[in-house]
């Protein structure tokens, strides 16, 4: 049977706050203030070393190569690389820069939706790169993604890598985010959870926009060969989305067994355990919690319900959490009786992440958790599993290349891409990746 193998974007060179994403509670709340991409970047190797100590097979995918000034050309700045970035930064008080400067390819929860072998058809692996449609900034990552994941999967006989969705607000599509996948001796669910639907007839949030529609859903269910008797489209709740759970995993995750959820996450919430218990039986465990226990806002602040699942060997499980969670008493009286009662979570382990949960994510966001064989894992190409050596070679490698603070103005700084194209050259042959990126398969490092 398959293993969760879990794969952390690193947070890039450009990690800054510049607060691009509507909805996002926490990323609105410190945009504009100074970053720390080294710090991030650290704080993200720590994460990883701990889920590594636990068992897990840890991987880690690159950063991509920002300021984009492909993008920036097409959008009509012209001239050299120096005079492109600098005629962005003197365009609409710099967003245009900001946008293209992002390193939030480093939450690969959005990188793709996954369906293991068991589950698929064909026996394979499936994965479909979201196209992140949403958010323009985001959607700059797809392609990039596309080929990352193609060179990782290529083997063809056991591994299926679909192009993104096509790129539409009415099939935009957040990834693993908004994809739930339980288990039990019955047989296996599919959660392709949504926000908003492009024919607009169901109830929508009134602050803050939803993210995936039930077209994209539906889409990424017919590609992974997954039919009724497997899917199920719960649809946000769109009072969780106002209250800032723009993704799923803000207010609910699962594995195997186990699921945990807020009762704002979805529509009628209640009605989605029932319709799970009766496809999973008895043995699926839920742990619910009600406003009163856990109030909304306490829950997306600690990113409580971004913690990330490990499973160990024999099937018990460890809940990697935030330490945010640890400090907030409603949200740490609620995962001490998640342990206390009759649960698969054996302990939580609490992990620091300031510095990325910053721009708006916890410790399951840093991760794509790709269920695979022993056979599966062995064919997946690249050096990027995490080992002792790896590990010291990625501390060094963070060390040279970041700098340890960055504001928005610094964007506009033409040593910073040089920079960041230098680190990620370094690094993709650390990876043992290729020319996975535009600049190494065109004209390479600026000079």
């Amino acid at each position: 049977m398959p293993r969760i193998a879990c794969f952390d974007g690193l947070p890039g060179p450009t990690h800054c706050h510049a607060g691009l994403s509507p909805g996002n509670v926490a990323a609105s709340a410190h945009a504009g203030q100074v970053g720390n991409p080294k710090a991030a970047a650290l704080e993200s190797l720590a994460k990883m070393r701990l889920i590594r100590g636990l068992g897990v097979p840890q991987g880690v995918l690159p950063p991509q190569p920002r300021p984009d000034l492909g993008t920036l050309r097409r959008l009509g700045f012209s001239g050299s690389d120096r005079e492109v970035i600098a005629g962005a930064a003197r365009t609409d008080d710099g967003r245009p820069l900001q946008l293209t400067s992002s390193a939030s390819a480093m939450w690969t929860a959005n990188a793709a939706t996954i369906a293991p072998s068991c589950d698929t058809p064909d026996g394979r692996v499936h994965l479909t790169v979201a196209n992140l449609a949403s958010n323009f900034h985001r959607s700059l990552e797809a392609p990039t993604t596309h080929a990352v994941l193609g060179t990782l999967f290529a083997d063809a006989r056991h591994f299926v890598v679909h192009a993104p969705l096509p790129s539409s607000e009415s099939w935009a599509d957040e990834g693993a985010a908004n994809h739930i996948r339980l288990s039990t001796s019955r047989g296996a669910a599919h959660l392709f959870c949504w926000g908003k639907s492009a024919r607009g007839d169901v109830p929508t949030p009134a602050r803050h926009p939803a993210r995936q529609t039930l077209e994209a859903s539906r889409a990424l269910a017919r590609l992974h060969g997954l039919g009724g008797d497997v899917a199920l489209f719960p649809q946000q709740d769109p009072v969780g989305i106002d209250a800032g759970a723009f993704h799923t995993d803000v207010l609910a995750f699962g594995h195997d067994r186990f699921l945990m959820l807020h009762e704002r996450a979805f529509v009628d919430a209640e009605k989605v355990i029932d319709e799970l218990r009766a496809r999973l039986g008895g043995e699926l465990v839920v742990a619910l919690a009600r406003q009163a226990e856990v109030p909304l806002d306490a829950a997306i602040a600690t990113y409580l319900f971004n913690s990330e699942l490990c499973v160990l060997e024999g099937g018990r499980m460890v809940l990697v959490a935030p330490r945010h969670a640890e400090g907030c008493e409603p949200t740490r009286r609620f995962l001490d009786r998640l342990v206390a009662e009759p649960t698969p979570v054996d302990r939580v382990e609490w992990v620091d992440l300031s510095a990325s949960m910053k721009n708006g994510g916890g410790p399951a966001c840093l991760r794509l958790a790709v269920p695979l064989t022993d056979a599966e894992r062995s064919a997946v190409r690249g050096r990027v599993f995490l080992d002792d050596t790896l590990e010291r070679e990625l501390g060094k490698w963070v060390e040279k290349h970041y700098r340890d603070r960055l504001s928005l103005d610094d964007l506009a700084d033409p040593a910073l891409y040089t920079e960041c194209l230098g680190a990620l050259d370094e690094l993709t042959s650390l990876l043992e990746l290729g020319s996975v990126f535009d600049f190494q398969r065109s004209s390479g490092l600026p000079g």
